[in-house]
């Protein structure tokens, strides 16, 4: 258990929708190790995004329980990023008071997190772009800001629900490589959601394969590629296999 960062304990979730109950998740059960990337696929609406806000705690499950660094989720899990499709950003502010945000509502020590701020612009390419307004830049350039945000206050948890499925082939590509630049040099734990299996087996350490609703792990599959990856992985036999084998995992499943 002392490399678990999450356990999600045969957790089900059901909404009451006024006109009858609806069961958007069956007894989830499965656990991410510590500095892993993991990712999850699914069909529309098989609850991976509901998934994602009961382990960041914003909803509580009907059943089950979730564990963070060993401690029970009952509400907001403070020491997590999210990144989410959208890069929502605050059309008002600049690129850096955007990444700033998370270090403002913390209340934590702005001169000290604009350094940091700075330092993960730098990484990502957006080093002399600190002053631009969300308007001035590209989708791929406002959501690598975004992933800053979430990174400015360290956590050891990063969620992504879906973050580059707006983007263009070219640019998603782009944010992958990305991606993993930043989790290689940072090693965070990952859950991210894509609905593109061949990026979820590109990215991952695992990938589970979830059923329809109500949704639960259908599959969690291990993930065998050299390192380290680039585009030119993507025409390898084991990375078709793979995304060949998943993807039968989830016509199986419908």
């Amino acid at each position: 258990m002392a490399d678990t960062t999450i356990l999600v304990e045969h957790v089900s979730v059901v909404f009451d929708a006024g006109d009858g109950a609806v069961h958007a998740l069956d007894d989830v059960h499965f656990d991410v190790k510590r500095g892993e990337f993991f990712s999850i696929v699914g069909p529309s609406g098989c609850g991976k995004t509901t998934l994602l806000r009961a382990i960041a705690g914003l909803l509580i499950p009907s059943r089950g329980q979730i564990r963070v660094n060993g401690s029970s989720v009952v509400g907001p899990t403070p020491n997590v990023g999210i990144v989410f499709q959208n890069p929502v950003l605050m059309a008002w502010r600049t690129v850096l008071d955007n990444v700033l945000l998370q270090a403002e509502v913390r209340r934590l020590n702005l001169r000290e997190y604009k350094s940091r701020a700075g330092q993960l612009l730098k990484v990502v390419g957006l080093e002399g772009f600190e002053a631009k307004y969300p308007y001035q830049l590209s989708g791929g350039m406002q959501q690598r800001a975004s992933i800053c945000r979430a990174l400015i206050h360290d956590p050891p948890l990063l969620l992504m629900d879906e973050p580059f499925g707006a983007l263009d082939a070219l640019t998603r590509e782009r944010m992958n490589l990305e991606l993993l630049r930043i989790w290689q040099a940072s090693r965070k734990s990952v859950i991210f959601i894509t609905h593109s299996i061949p990026e979820a087996v590109f990215l991952s350490d695992r990938v589970a394969v979830m059923s329809p609703r109500p949704g639960h792990i259908q599959e969690i599959v291990p993930i065998h590629l050299p390192a380290p990856r680039t585009m030119e992985t993507m025409e390898i036999p084991e990375f078709t296999k793979a995304v060949a084998y998943i993807r039968r995992s989830l016509l199986a499943s419908t």
